[in-house]
């Protein structure tokens, strides 16, 4: 097959569907003053707030009509989750094969989508001839790789992962042919490779578990810095995002992307799936849905997230079960293509309204924000301070409304007693009490259960601070460091292991 393609008439200017429309909308470029499209699916909320919203998609999957129907409507960008790999695209040294590939781009073509190309540098899913290459060798078929294909995706292809995984856990490169034979060189060679190949192409480093701020994420930023510094052509970073509710929400992701975007990069968040051990049920949908709502937070939050995709929308063609044993259930719609919870938790969180109508209770529609006001984790008071934020689009009922800060009792007396010490909107409308959890944990055999007499919170809204102290009956000290809600942040920030419930249901939050 020739390394170069035939060329299709790109949208006007050159520019991806999503542009073109929010710029329509900006400057009312068909004529007249702009009006909101209605904005019924996931993409069209994230486009109304500078966003895209997409989902990789695979060959076999297209064949299926009721999917490809749904992919086709639903997401305005589209990402391949193995066709434009090494494997599939150069299994022979110098014979190229981007036939599935271009499957992959004609459906984007025929729905008004982009597409994210991935990957062109990977250590996995390579053909055996490469791992088999003389070291001198490798840097000279790694560039011939990556020209060869984003030329054949030129005008098609809108962001690439041209390196993908380069990073191990700890924060140290990743072994691979390329990191053998060339250092951490060969992500500067990559990049401008690819560069050269499709100038107009956005070029992307990406990798998983670097959404929160750690080792990993940290050599992250170092890299990336470095190649800026050395004028490498670099446009974001990908946050892939394969989480799991077991695990705990990633630590500090709005603070994590802003300080990528600080060095003017954009970020994308680029393979969002959410996995549970089977088997699922209320308690543990609420969670992922709170996941899921805490991902499109923290994107909104920073300028520069220009998007999310979710790694294929439904269960049934997800990745997890096969990789992970006993778990699953990750994605926002079923194996019958049905939305789950989580699906309405993201169109709260993009500002929209859940699927039927959002009654100001959906699952993402509140968070909780907390700061420690104590002075000493090891005193005879625990002092939390809290406050509820509405992220819907209706009001809602406070009465209807409970929040949970978990902790231990340690040693001492068993009964306790508990104070409103501030509030906005009147300590004479919050309650308060200590409750024994029914299945005690460690950090977490009791919580202050706070409740509120009367009131609403509009759209958009915040309680306010609620300043809250509880102690002992014989005034006997705590140990906080291991109390399961308890944090050191004096700032407001959201907190996923303070859960929040709506008519008795969770809504937001871990349970311990």
């Amino acid at each position: 097959m020739s390394l170069v393609k035939r060329c299709r008439p790109r949208r006007p200017g050159g520019l991806p569907a999503l542009l073109v429309g929010a710029l329509a909308l900006a400057s009312g470029l068909a004529g007249g003053p702009a009006s909101a499209a209605p904005q019924s699916t996931l993409h069209d909320l994230a486009a109304a707030r500078g966003r895209y919203f997409g989902s990789a998609t695979d060959n076999p999957e297209l064949s299926d009509a009721a999917y490809a129907a749904i992919l086709g409507s639903e997401f305005g960008q589209i990402t391949p989750g193995n066709s434009m790999k090494w494997d599939t695209t150069e299994p022979v040294r110098g014979r190229f094969n981007f036939a599935k590939g271009d499957v992959i781009t004609d459906f984007a073509q025929q729905h008004g989508q982009t597409v994210r190309g991935h990957t062109l540098v990977w250590h996995s899913q390579l053909p055996g001839w490469v791992d088999s290459l003389p070291a001198a060798q490798v840097e000279t078929a790694m560039t011939d790789h990556i020209t060869a294909e984003a030329t054949h995706f030129r005008g098609e292809v809108a962001a690439w992962d041209v390196v993908n995984e380069p990073f191990n856990e700890d924060g140290t490169f990743r072994t691979s042919p390329f990191y053998t034979s060339m250092g951490s060189d060969y992500i500067a060679t990559a990049l401008r490779a690819a560069h050269a190949a499709d100038p107009d192409a956005k070029l992307y480093i990406n990798d998983y578990n670097i959404e929160g701020k750690g080792a990993k994420s940290d050599a992250m930023y170092n890299l990336v810095s470095e190649l800026l510094a050395e004028g490498v052509p670099l446009d974001g970073v990908g946050m892939q995002a394969h989480l799991a509710i077991q695990y705990g929400f990633p630590y500090q992701m709005r603070a994590n992307m802003q300080r990528f975007a600080d060095l003017g990069l954009d970020v994308a968040v680029t393979e969002l799936d959410v996995r549970m051990q089977l088997p699922a049920d209320t308690a543990k949908l609420a969670t992922q849905s709170s996941y899921y709502a805490q991902a499109v937070d923290a994107c909104l939050a920073v300028e520069r997230c220009v998007g999310i995709t979710i790694w294929d929308y439904t269960d049934k063609y997800s990745w997890v079960s096969s990789t992970f044993p006993g778990e699953g259930a990750a994605n926002l719609y079923d194996d019958n293509l049905t939305p789950k919870p989580a699906y309405d938790a993201v169109r709260v969180a993009l500002g929209g309204e859940a699927d039927g109508g959002d009654d100001g209770s959906t699952p993402g529609a509140l968070k909780v924000q907390y700061r420690s006001n104590d002075t000493s984790a090891g005193d005879n008071q625990i002092k939390p301070g809290l406050q509820l934020v509405n992220t819907g689009t209706s009001a809602v009922s406070l009465p209807s409304v409970t929040v949970r800060y978990w902790f231990s009792g340690d040693n001492g007396a068993t009964a306790y007693g508990s104070w409103c010490d501030w509030s906005p909107l009147g300590c004479s409308t919050v309650t308060h009490r200590v409750v024994t959890a029914s299945t005690p944990k460690a950090g977490a055999d009791h919580y202050l259960e706070v409740g509120f007499a009367s009131g609403t919170l509009a759209p958009g809204a915040s309680t306010g601070e609620i300043q809250l102290r509880l102690s002992k009956t014989d005034w006997s000290n705590f140990d906080e460091s291991d109390d399961y809600s308890h944090g050191t942040g004096t700032s407001y920030a959201d907190a996923s292991k303070i859960t929040v419930y709506a008519a008795g249901d969770l809504i937001w939050g871990i349970e311990p």
